[in-house]
């Protein structure tokens, strides 16, 4: 389902992603839900959800790194 507000998304989300990576998450999620409707686009058995969710985790890692401190920091 796709999310409305960040404070919609998982706990593991809003726990640990800076705002703005909370954006990029809801936004790429949201495109992933709508592109991804079709079962045969998705990979192997991986549930819409699932793919939508992978989605989103490889958007926040194009912008954002998890450091040494476990804490996500913007790219530079």
């Amino acid at each position: 389902m796709p999310y409305e507000r960040i404070d919609d998304l998982p706990d593991p989300v809003r726990d640990n992603l800076p705002k703005h990576a909370q954006d990029i998450y809801k936004e790429a999620f949201n495109s992933a839900w709508d592109q991804y409707k079709d079962p045969d686009d998705r990979r192997g058995d991986a549930s819409r959800e699932e793919t939508a969710h992978r989605v989103a985790w490889a958007a926040v890692k194009e912008k954002y790194d998890k450091g040494d401190d476990g804490k996500w920091h913007p790219k530079k």
